[in-house]
């Protein structure tokens, strides 16, 4: 977030009334004082009550209500010109400015006496906090509390987005020639292919291509944004995956650690890497082919791992995304916080998207990284569902948001039976099918050159997608390729390419 972030905008759990009578505050204030009902005695407490209207104005709304006492008894109190000239004045301590007109009711039990109701609008994702003589409320429950700095800059930031965003702001030191050619036609191919970007792209020089993703500023110079999305040597400590298998369930025992920095392409394909390398993998004879699958599927802990580094804070320059993988579950690690409109439950319900970093989430959408609409918590819950896979959960700790995804019982102990198991399978499928099996493999190895000359960046990871085939079938395909001379690797697996021999 923070991780990820998507925003919803809760309905006020209050009911609007109009022409509101004595009948219906007996029915509002039955139940008392809650997140959208505060109650005084008298305007004796005016100022203790416009603290707490600021706090519904940046919150779910709700109704202020002076007249009544701390046993709910409605008494009202005498309204004069002072009263009123009273509220006008303190009224004039929002920051920006409300038109917020009380209303006067009488109470009829107490002749002469009038209750005073301020009907308090929720605050919506893109406007400014509220603050009362220079100071942000907010109400988490049923009482008033100062807002905390991240949430009030995080508001801020949200009104005032060209102003404050990160991902706008120019890159430290990066010029065009710093960014990786290969990486951005590679991200536009796939745009184009998904419909989301016009074919011309393909034809635009490097210059173009990231002035119609927004990526430069007004003088021509980088954003962090590109940056992030495309540079070939990163100078941001940020732009960072920590890795590690740990043994057990927790983190006594280090398997495998491993850093990664570089740039989205770069992070994301390290990541899924891990955890092909760590995760257990079941395979099938279906038909002539042979299906594998991971045992989480791979393409939820792919959107995972999108989310996380397109969503997460980037001003937190020594934090990292982390990818820890245990015995019983696996864990996407974010530093920053979820939206105050969203808790570790409700995220799971159908939310708008609002993300932390618009112009990389919006440079994702383009090219068929990321959905729109918030769809991605979802769309990892309905891939586990389908893999009949546990369902993830998410949880916060100190400044950092957590998806875990626990991983099916007797997956580590039952490896090295199934792989036995897998090996007898393809023996037995490989003397039925040889003859098809060639020339799938044929047919497989002339996509994969043409994907190469098309984007020699591309990875194994995209390349199964593409190929339709499992990733373990792709290593055997670039592995085969690679020992009859037909391609060969320049570089590592993070900033290398692919070469065609001749």
């Amino acid at each position: 977030m923070p991780m990820s972030y998507f925003f919803c905008i809760f309905a006020p759990d209050f009911e609007i009334i109009t022409d509101m009578t004595i009948a219906d505050i007996q029915n509002l204030i039955k139940n008392g004082e809650s997140r959208t009902l505060e109650l005084k005695k008298t305007t004796g407490e005016l100022q203790d009550g416009m603290h707490s209207a600021c706090a519904m104005l940046n919150s779910d709304g709700g109704y202020l209500i002076f007249g009544v006492t701390p046993s709910l008894k409605i008494i009202g109190q005498q309204i004069t010109d002072n009263t009123k000239q009273e509220i006008a004045n303190a009224l004039t301590g929002f920051e920006p400015a409300i038109d917020l007109v009380p209303e006067y009711i009488d109470v009829p039990e107490h002749e002469g006496n009038q209750l005073i109701v301020f009907r308090l609008a929720p605050w919506k994702w893109g406007e400014e906090p509220h603050l009362y003589h220079g100071c942000a409320y907010y109400k988490p429950e049923s009482i008033t509390k100062i807002m905390p700095k991240e949430m009030y800059d995080e508001r801020l930031k949200a009104a005032n987005p060209q102003k404050f965003e990160w991902d706008i702001k120019p890159a430290y030191e990066v010029d065009i020639r710093d960014l990786d050619e290969d990486r951005i036609r590679g991200a536009v191919r796939a745009g184009v292919r998904g419909n989301r970007l016009h074919a011309s792209a393909d034809t635009d020089s490097v210059e173009m291509l990231l002035q119609k993703l927004n990526l430069l500023t007004k003088d021509g110079k980088p954003t962090n944004a590109a940056a992030m999305l495309f540079a070939k040597n990163t100078r941001y400590p940020q732009f960072l995956l920590r890795m590690c298998r740990f043994r057990g369930t927790t983190k006594n025992v280090f398997v495998d650690p491993k850093e990664v920095y570089g740039n989205f392409f770069d992070i994301l394909d390290a990541g899924i890497d891990f955890c092909f390398k760590h995760l257990f993998l079941t395979g099938e004879i279906v038909g002539l082919n042979r299906v594998e699958k991971l045992e989480i599927p791979y393409e939820a802990l792919r959107e995972a791992l999108i989310n996380a580094l397109c969503h997460r804070d980037y001003e937190k320059i020594y934090a990292s995304a982390s990818l820890a993988i245990y015995d019983d579950r696996v864990e996407i690690i974010n530093p920053g916080r979820l939206p105050v409109e969203l808790t570790p439950e409700t995220i799971f319900l159908p939310h708008s998207s609002y993300p932390h970093n618009p112009l990389i989430a919006q440079v994702l959408y383009l090219t068929t990284f990321l959905d729109k609409w918030g769809s991605g918590v979802g769309r990892i819950m309905e891939l586990c569902k389908e893999a009949n896979a546990p369902e993830p959960f998410y949880s916060v700790g100190t400044n950092e948001v957590i998806l875990t995804f626990p991983r099916p019982e007797n997956s580590t102990t039952q490896k090295t039976e199934v792989k036995t198991i897998q090996k007898t399978e393809v023996k037995t499928t490989q003397k039925t099918t040889q003859k098809t099996t060639q020339k799938t493999t044929r047919k497989t190895a002339q996509k994969i050159l043409e994907l190469i000359q098309q984007d020699n960046k591309i990875t194994k990871v995209r390349l199964a997608e593409l190929c339709g085939i499992s990733y373990d079938g792709i290593k055997w395909q670039i592995d085969n390729m690679q020992t009859k001379g037909i391609i060969r690797r320049v570089g590592g697996d993070n900033g290398g390419h692919w070469e065609i021999m001749e």
